[in-house]
């Protein structure tokens, strides 16, 4: 602005002395514009600052923008190949046999039979470790719809496809209870006396627990329905009782349908009248160990998985991410690590990934220090890593952190 009106004095007087040569009288020439104080000045030299301060923050946010739509597009790609890939990526989508078989479960809880036997047809269909509990549970249902011979049909059908399957002896009862009842005239929504006899269990535990515990054991040990031996269960496990405990770990063990066996794992807690002293929770922990390994059951694994995840039982997550023969069940052993964010397990994780040949593992560890901004250990297994597909993975991901160490191993990759 200063130069802008020193211009115009400039050219004034230049005006003025041509006029004078030319003998025209001179035009008075302006006056002299009073200089601009210098706090306007200030304000203006502000304004400039301002300006290119808001300039250099929209291209920070044009390069953020741009970050964010890279990290997109990789998620995408990301998404696409995890979702070809079995649990724990894709456990619970629309048609999954888990997914109907937990659905199937929920109609039978509101008496909706034939929603219930919709989804149990569907799940036994499927090849699957549930397949046969499925067969089970869609005989229960046809009976409920008092379709008793296509019960018997089901039910002769579980045995002759699956002759080992520890729903057997369930099948059995129900078949003694449907051929018992063939002939008489049912209604869908006849209600059973489960819900007394589990009122009655209830009450029976609080005026005397020592009969309630006999008549739970001789309950689940019966040939009543599996719903009604779910619902003692629940009974049995508010019991602060060693025999109690002792009733409930054996269903844990396997002592049962394996609906049983699961729902008896959830309600599992530390062991000694659950106070969760160091030593009940080695028990606990052992405890739960034990029946992971002795059983063959994918759901059954996962459930003691769950368990050691809650109860952040890092040594056994380590020693079955370690050991465990299974990649999914690998997998969900790291998964359930990672999530703990614990920095003492970077090191048995970079040993673990050194040593793993599943490439889904290997991603899973890499990402886990990845999301956690672990530059250090990304760099260790990317420095021991010899497949070019995840190299390029985690150069990708180091690419995207601000870390001198992150840029020095980039400066490697660049140098070779």
């Amino acid at each position: 602005m200063t130069m802008r009106m020193g211009t115009m004095i400039s050219i004034g007087c230049l005006a003025a002395a041509a006029a004078t040569a030319q003998g025209v009288a001179p035009v008075a020439p302006a006056p002299a514009v009073a200089p601009v104080p210098a706090p306007a000045l200030r304000v203006n030299a502000d304004y400039v600052d301002a300006s290119a301060l808001a300039l250099e923050a929209q291209d920070r946010v044009q390069e953020k923008l741009a970050e964010v739509q890279e990290r997109l597009a990789l998620a995408q790609q990301d998404m696409n190949m995890r979702f070809q890939t079995p649990f724990p990526y894709v456990q619970t989508t629309k048609g999954n046999q888990d997914s109907l078989y937990e659905r199937g479960q929920s109609a039978l809880d509101r008496h909706r039979w034939d929603e219930a036997l919709a989804d149990f047809s569907q799940a036994a269909s499927q090849a699957g470790g549930r397949a046969d509990g499925a067969l089970y549970w869609k005989a229960y249902t046809l009976n409920k719809l008092g379709r008793r011979d296509d019960a018997l049909a089901v039910i002769a059908e579980l045995g002759k496809s699956y002759p080992s399957s520890r729903w057997l002896n369930d099948a059995a009862a129900l078949k003694l209870e449907v051929m018992q009842a063939n002939g008489q005239p049912a209604s869908p929504d006849a209600q059973s006396d489960e819900d007394l006899k589990l009122m009655a269990l209830n009450g029976l535990m609080q005026s005397d627990p020592d009969r309630a515990l006999t008549a739970l054991d001789s309950l689940l040990k019966s040939g009543q329905s599996p719903k009604l031996k779910e619902q003692a269960l629940f009974v049995l496990a508010q019991s602060r009782s060693p025999k109690a405990e002792q009733m409930l770990e054996q269903v844990a063990r396997g002592a049962g349908n394996p609906d049983l066996q699961l729902r008896a794992i959830s309600f599992l807690g530390p062991l000694g009248g659950r106070k969760g002293d160091a030593q009940s929770q080695r028990n606990y922990g052992q405890l739960l160990f034990e029946i992971y390994g002795s059983s063959s059951d994918v759901n059954v694994k996962r459930a003691v998985l769950t368990k050691f995840g809650v109860g952040r039982d890092v040594d056994h997550l380590l020693q079955i991410a370690k050991t465990e023969k299974d990649a999914e069940l690998r997998r969900d052993a790291i998964r359930r690590l990672t999530s703990l964010r614990d920095p003492s397990l970077d090191d048995a994780l970079v040993g673990i990934y050194g040593s793993e040949q599943d490439k889904e593992v290997k991603r899973a560890i890499a990402s886990s220090f990845a999301n956690n901004g672990d530059v250090k250990h990304l760099v260790a297994v990317a420095r021991t890593e010899k497949d070019p597909e995840m190299v390029r993975y985690i150069v990708g991901e180091l690419s995207r952190m601000k870390s001198p160490e992150a840029a020095d191993y980039l400066m490697e990759i660049l140098k070779k």
